[in-house]
């Protein structure tokens, strides 16, 4: 069944493609060293191989998330739920802060265009129509839902958008369409293999980000760097089934916590999306000797990042260095971060876990309602050692140097 769309859209081919060639924003840098390289070694661990996770490599059908990434950015709104502001007010609450978010993480090496077509695309019935809820699919046998919403999108744009010149998809919605996200979120993502739709220039529509309401908090626009993470291979790590229990993650990372202050990526994931060389990570594998390692905190260029000591080939123990920083301004206990990952632990159910240097304290962090706080104060101090009782893996912080830096004693896991 189509359906057709609103001339909302009323905009000549000419007048769309200069909009969208217009559409870069105006901090992006050129990348000082390159596209990372992907994850390599003996510490590079396998794991789910065919949805977004925290394996060491990522399947094909994701978007690349190093060197230059081209996002299309559309607008939609609804006949119940007309954009009252202009798409370039839109437009502005997510950029170029969330392109400069990219930039500072990935240390210049993601630099991330969002591409706008500034116009509203209204859909052709109410909102409540698609069924739109959280959780809702992309299922092409339905005549609601994701599938019918991105039929309706691609049919407006696919005769002045070449879909192979982008990476990624942004449809953001006017965000008086449906609940606010204090009430529910609805924000999602479908990344990674062939959602059984195509656009007329033959290639799948996948790696979308839809864009719901507006994020609360003073880093709203980070919602956008969440979703598209997923399209980068990156997993959710809170509990999506939504239990009431301290989040395993909490505000050290945005696939956990994206609302509130800004927070930045763990190593490990800049290290599977790229971000990282070689050198800056060390492995500790099973059965070796202890050895003495500098961790530059996370939040600064150059310097080993991260130390990962398998614990099983699915699972790993990871160090890090957190401090203040441009996107870590809150942090109330600069020290070193240790966290278990889980390859084949899937999306939502927990697959990195921080280890709290100080359980059950009620963190140091508290005021904003938006950071839940237990895990704030989760990192360990000069003289603090996290040991893994079943492996024997530890980790020692024994200094912190002038410079910022932490050295560490880090011991292997027994066979």
């Amino acid at each position: 069944m189509k359906h057709k769309v609103s001339a909302v859209l009323a905009v000549g081919a000419a007048t769309a493609a200069a909009a969208i060639a217009l559409g870069s924003p105006p901090n992006a840098v050129a990348i000082p060293s390159g596209p990372g390289a992907p994850p390599s070694g003996p510490c590079a661990l396998r794991g789910i191989s065919d949805d977004v996770a925290e394996s060491a490599d990522t399947p094909a059908g994701f978007a690349r998330s190093s060197g230059v990434v081209r996002a299309l950015t559309l607008f939609i709104d609804f006949p119940d739920a007309r954009a009252t502001m202009s798409p370039h007010a839109r437009f502005a609450e997510f950029f170029p802060a969330a392109t400069d978010y990219f930039r500072i993480s990935s240390y210049g090496r993601l630099t991330y265009h969002p591409i706008p077509l500034f116009q509203w695309i209204r859909m052709s019935r109410p909102l409540a129509a698609y069924g739109i809820q959280r959780g809702a699919s992309f299922d092409p046998a339905s005549d609601s839902g994701y599938h019918a919403l991105s039929q309706e999108v691609v049919r407006a744009v696919d005769p002045i958008v070449d879909f192979r010149d982008y990476d990624v998809i942004n449809v953001i919605a006017s965000p008086n369409a449906g609940p606010p996200a204090t009430r529910t979120v609805l924000s999602v993502t479908f990344s990674g293999g062939d959602m059984g739709m195509k656009t007329a220039d033959g290639v799948p529509f996948r790696n979308t980000s839809f864009i719901w309401s507006r994020q609360t908090g003073v880093s709203a626009f980070r919602v956008l760097n969440h979703e598209n993470a997923h399209s980068f291979g990156l997993p959710d790590l809170y509990y999506t089934d939504e239990r009431r229990t301290t989040p395993p993650v909490g505000h050290w990372d945005p696939m956990d916590e994206d609302w509130g202050p800004s927070n930045d990526f763990v190593g490990w994931h800049k290290w599977k999306l790229g971000w990282l060389s070689p050198g800056q990570v060390h492995c500790a594998p099973h059965n070796g000797t202890p050895g003495e390692h500098t961790l530059t905190p996370v939040s600064t260029p150059g310097g080993t990042k991260i130390v990962v000591i398998p614990t099983s080939p699915r699972t790993a123990l990871v160090a890090e260095a957190r401090i203040r920083g441009l996107l870590d301004p809150t942090v109330c206990r600069p020290g070193v971060l240790v966290y278990r990952v889980a390859t084949n632990v899937p999306s939502g159910r927990g697959p990195l876990r921080i280890m709290d240097a100080t359980p059950h304290s009620g963190g140091c962090y508290k005021s904003s309602k938006f950071v839940e706080p237990e895990l704030t104060d989760a990192t360990f101090l000069p003289g603090d050692t996290y040991t893994d009782h079943t492996t024997g893996a530890a980790v020692t912080v024994l200094t912190e140097n002038p410079d910022g830096t932490y050295r560490v004693r880090v011991t292997p896991a027994r066979t």
